[in-house]
């Protein structure tokens, strides 16, 4: 038997099997709530109004997943593996009944930020659990477990919003949420350890740095609301202030957010985070996509929905595909990955804006260029991921493992809140030419952060090699895995 197939053997071990589900499970709820929102949206603002509070949908969901990525760590010290999945499990379902109740868009952000900050908890415990709970030869496998639940995501969110959309009743496809996501408390109860083998101490939480990278995110989503150009440009500049404030934080704080010295341009985590942050933002757009479809070319909520999880199936083939790869083969996806990604986009530049020859054609090319850009995210995905948890110091490990997800969801906040910026300053809400002159300058500019991203993996890459690699413990253990 291949090393490949150990590794996936040993991961569904019985000693591993309860675990592997359950850290996944906490995901795929995460996901399918994401693209079943995606899919609906379109009916909600139909139905309740809000349009130009679109983008604000994933970006305060997004931004509370910060808030609950960043306090994952001391949840698991105060309540344990089972204590904190529970809580998280609680607090999604309160977000989800706010959701299935609401009577307008304010309310409906109060539950969507709810379900954010819960999600986060899930999102980031199933990371943070990977180092506690599988050796390191497991961990690029148990990445990739994990970020296939997109996969799964792809199968059945549009799936549910699709079909409640079209029948006019989005408010069930929250509802359904609720047993699910009850049957998952009970399922937690039964396989996760009430406490910690190892218990870390406890540690203040790095306020004033959550406080500037929450906010950069609500500036911009602030500044979208607004067509003045200035207006926009400012909210950016402001964004940009703070996050360099952040940068400046995170070197003379006593409590970090990140591992240390993470954000020196000399550390190998600094390249990591910075390309992971490029890759999720050039992906931004998506939100907008299903709202395209139905506008721009006439496809009915469900068509639409699984349309746009085009890129998430993409992420989940070539994330599966390359788990295993080593060496070169991993620096090459790193490299390459945004590469593809920035074709995708280019594509979908033309063909979801203007409608060439026959519509199936047309079609055609969205879903190529969909599935590209997942898949150039998707392709070296898992070893940046494991790439983090190598480099991060021995005692920042917990640390660097709740970091991914507060990287990836402040990208994917900001992603959706310069979407909604360019969305709505380009007149998304004026017609048919309005959309598509929104989706041309949308897929236009988030080209560019991809692009980017291509030079700083050829960096990280070219600095890793130089400096001999991975530390020779992991690189053995991965290289058996």
């Amino acid at each position: 038997m291949s090393g490949s197939q150990n590794g996936w053997a040993d991961l569904f071990s019985a000693e591993n099997r309860g675990s592997a589900i359950t850290l996944s499970a906490g995901v795929a709820l995460y996901a399918t709530n994401s693209y079943i929102v995606i899919t609906i949206l379109p009916s909600v603002v139909q139905d309740i109004g809000g349009l130009a509070w679109y983008a604000w949908n994933t970006t305060l969901y997004v931004v509370c997943s910060i808030l609950g990525s960043a306090l994952s760590a001391r949840l698991m010290r105060t309540a344990g593996p089972r204590g904190s999945y529970l809580m998280a499990t609680g607090i999604f379902i309160a977000g989800a009944a706010i959701c299935t109740a609401a009577p307008n868009m304010p309310v409906l952000l109060l539950g969507r930020a709810l379900q954010g900050l819960g999600g986060g908890f899930l999102f980031a415990l199933s990371y943070a659990m990977i180092n506690l709970l599988f050796k390191e030869s497991l961990w690029p496998r148990a990445m990739a477990l994990i970020s296939a639940m997109w996969g799964i995501a792809t199968l059945v969110g549009p799936a549910v919003g699709g079909i409640f959309a079209e029948l006019h009743a989005w408010r069930w496809a929250f509802g359904l949420l609720l047993p699910v996501t009850s049957l998952f408390g009970l399922w937690v109860w039964r396989i996760l350890p009430k406490s910690q083998r190892d218990r870390q101490p406890e540690e203040p939480l790095p306020l004033m740095q959550l406080a500037l990278l929450t906010g950069a995110v609500l500036v911009v989503s602030a500044g979208s609301l607004s067509s003045s150009g200035l207006i926009n440009l400012l909210g950016f500049v402001v964004a940009v202030v703070m996050i360099l404030v952040l940068r400046h934080r995170e070197f003379t704080a006593d409590v970090r957010l990140l591992p240390r010295n993470a954000l020196r341009r000399s550390s190998p985590l600094y390249g990591l985070y910075l390309v992971m942050t490029l890759l999720i933002i050039g992906l931004g757009c998506e939100l907008f996509v299903p709202y395209l479809l139905q506008h721009l070319h006439g496809q009915t909520p469900l068509a639409a929905g699984y349309i746009t999880a085009a890129a998430a199936a993409g992420w989940t083939l070539s994330e599966v595909a390359s788990s295993g790869w080593t060496g070169r083969r991993a620096d090459g996806a790193i490299i390459c990955g945004p590469l593809i990604l920035a074709a995708g986009l280019l594509l979908l530049l033309f063909t979801v804006p203007v409608a060439f020859g026959l519509p199936w054609l047309n079609i055609s090319g969205v879903v190529l260029g969909l599935t590209l850009a997942g898949f150039g995210i998707g392709l070296g995905w898992p070893h940046l991921l494991t790439r983090v948890l190598q480099q991060a110091p021995e005692d920042d490990r917990e640390k660097a493992g709740a970091s991914i997800t507060v990287v990836q969801s402040f990208a994917a906040a900001l992603g959706a809140a310069l979407a909604g910026t360019v969305a709505n300053f380009a007149g998304v809400d004026k017609g048919d030419n309005g959309a598509a002159s929104a989706a041309f300058w949308m897929f236009l500019l988030f080209a560019v952060p991809a692009l980017v991203a291509v030079w700083i993996a050829w960096r990280s890459v070219r600095v890793r090699r130089l400096q001999g690699g991975a530390k020779p413990s992991l690189s053995s253990d991965l290289s058996q895995g």
